[in-house]
């Protein structure tokens, strides 16, 4: 359990609001943050008292909307500061926790970076999952952090625009069609590159420009954040 809980608690109750909100911006965000990875599955996860919250979801069965906190490796990812990856579930397992919904799932990778509250606390988790093993690089690490940071500002952006009668529809609806355009482009980039020998230069061109759409767009996004909390 993390130090101070019941404030951590406290922290993330405006939060767990978002995770039932039908928002197509955030339907996006972690459909993008999959794409980013090529991976089934991207999640913003909510670490309640005794359930992890996963309604904000992208691959996951529609039924999936809440499991038990001792079957997540979020559980575990939110205690840690760096990026927690597990990229080999099948060989190495997780020990921490129950390995029920792994097992369900069948889960062969998992990586995920802790949401922070601007006062420091805990609330939750972004991760990306693949059915089978994989490995992940400290650049990969770093761009999971980053994201995770866009997307922390995003929910506390959104909680912000709930607060006020009038607030900018359009800037919002830009956010959305940024994350859309870019998750479009990313599934282009990947199914050119599905057409090319792996370690082939053109492929190689291809993930090279994955590489910088993810950059661009996180760049970008975090500038229309800025421009709406204005």
């Amino acid at each position: 359990m993390p130090l101070a809980e019941a404030l951590r608690l406290q922290a993330l109750r405006p939060y767990q609001l978002l995770n039932t909100m039908h928002d197509e911006t955030f339907s996006e965000l972690v459909r993008l943050a999959a794409k980013l990875f090529n991976v089934p599955i991207g999640i913003v996860a909510f670490v309640d008292e005794e359930e992890v919250s996963m309604g904000l979801n992208h691959g996951l069965p529609p039924d999936m909307d809440r499991v038990d906190r001792g079957e997540t490796l979020c559980s575990v990812a939110l205690l840690r500061e760096e990026t927690t990856v597990f990229e080999n579930l099948n060989d190495h397992p997780c020990d921490l926790i129950s390995p029920f919904l792994v097992k369900r799932l069948n889960l062969g990778f998992y990586a995920g970076h802790t949401l922070r509250t601007e006062t420091g606390y805990p609330i939750g988790v972004l991760c990306v999952i693949d059915h089978k093993p994989r490995t992940f690089s400290e650049a990969e690490a770093e761009l999971l952090a980053r994201l995770a940071t866009v997307v922390m500002s995003l929910l506390d952006l959104r909680l912000h625009l709930m607060q006020q009668a009038n607030w900018n529809q359009q800037l919002w609806e830009a956010v959305y069609q940024r994350i859309d355009s870019s998750v479009t482009r990313l599934e282009t980039l990947a199914a050119l590159a599905g057409w090319e020998d792996a370690d082939g230069p053109t492929a190689q061109a291809y993930q090279t420009s994955a590489r910088e759409e993810s950059l661009q767009v996180m760049a970008v996004l975090t500038e229309q954040i800025q421009a709406l909390r204005a």
